[in-house]
């Protein structure tokens, strides 16, 4: 098949193009490199296999021809990272909702199937562990730029949903928790790259908070595995699915892991949030994901352990280093 891939120049979507060409497909990639990267696509882009455009999900013309050229369109381009979403909130809504809305009617007006990678973000501050995909949210006040990007991702749900349930258009929604691998920067506060690097350099290794919040981390390659299979899952339209992985470990098991992983002499060093971010800013204290409907679809299992992930992150960064 001939696919979009928005966002493809991203980790995420890079990791996806590898995928979908190692089976044969072309693919066709939308990204104006405002977190992705021509490095991410380094020795794929042919102009037959893959091909890359360099312009905004916001610009309806150019993607109108993107998706009428297409069999199917996974939709991975967005803001990413809380650093960006505090930084840059109008940006951060204005790529989310309009970018998506743009790409929607695209699709529907070819018929063509679709597949959003949401966030576990829109959980919000939801105590009921672990998180069900049919689960009420809990937002924050809107005073609290944080909260932008899980409220922008949930419109992006809503109205996907919403073309599903009035015109039958095949759409798929992957709701991600913390995706992590090779090539993932962590210019935008995503902390495994982060904490490696850091390691890496003999530099603190800096955990925001107090380091008793917990987290869930999924191999890349799980999750691109994951997304193919649910886009050729009849029983997957329409509906909500979440991935990642069920391993929890604390923010601060976390940086000691690193630390012991890499051979550091790092201490380790706590930053409260509101020197981190922003005065007030609000964190999830767990956020672990049901996987039991992901499991249902298309039998879903990952097959990486949080030490297989940090040992690639580590040899990746090592690579890159030297």
């Amino acid at each position: 098949m001939k696919i979009l891939v928005t966002g493809g120049a991203g980790f995420i979507g890079s990791h996806l193009c590898r995928l979908l060409l190692s089976q044969g497909h072309t693919i066709l990639v939308l990204d104006d490199l405002s977190t992705g990267s021509y490095e991410n696509l380094d020795g794929l882009e042919d102009g037959r296999q893959l091909r890359l455009i360099v312009d905004s999900i916001n610009n309806r013309d150019i993607v109108d021809d993107c998706v009428r050229e297409a069999d199917c369109v996974y939709h991975l381009a967005s803001a990413v990272g809380v650093r960006l979403i505090i930084d840059q909130p109008v940006r951060t809504i204005e790529s989310i909702v309009g970018g998506t809305e743009v790409v929607l009617k695209c699709c529907a007006r070819y018929r063509r199937p679709f597949l959003l990678t949401s966030t576990s973000e829109v959980y919000g501050k939801g105590s009921k562990v672990p998180f069900c995909e049919d689960d009420d949210s809990v937002m924050g006040a809107t005073c609290r730029r944080r909260w932008s990007y899980a409220c922008a991702k949930a419109m992006d749900e809503f109205l996907a949903l919403a073309h599903w349930v009035e015109a039958k258009l095949p759409v798929t929604i992957c709701r991600l928790f913390n995706t992590v691998g090779p090539r993932q920067t962590g210019q935008y506060g995503m902390v495994v790259p982060r904490f490696v690097r850091q390691a890496l350099r003999g530099e603190p290794i800096t955990v925001y908070g107090d380091g008793t919040q917990t987290r869930c981390f999924a191999h890349v390659q799980d999750v691109v595995n994951a997304l193919v299979k649910l886009m050729e899952c009849k029983a997957a339209k329409g509906r909500v699915v979440n991935i990642g992985n069920a391993e929890e470990v604390t923010i601060m098991q976390l940086a000691e892991r690193v630390k012991s992983l890499t051979g550091s002499d790092s201490p380790i060093k706590l930053i409260p949030y509101n020197e981190a971010y922003e005065d007030g800013f609000e964190d999830m204290l767990r956020r672990v994901p049901s996987l039991d409907r992901a499991k249902e679809l298309i039998g879903y299992q990952p097959t990486h352990t949080l030490d297989d992930i940090l040992h690639d992150v580590i040899a990746y960064e090592r690579e890159k280093k030297a």
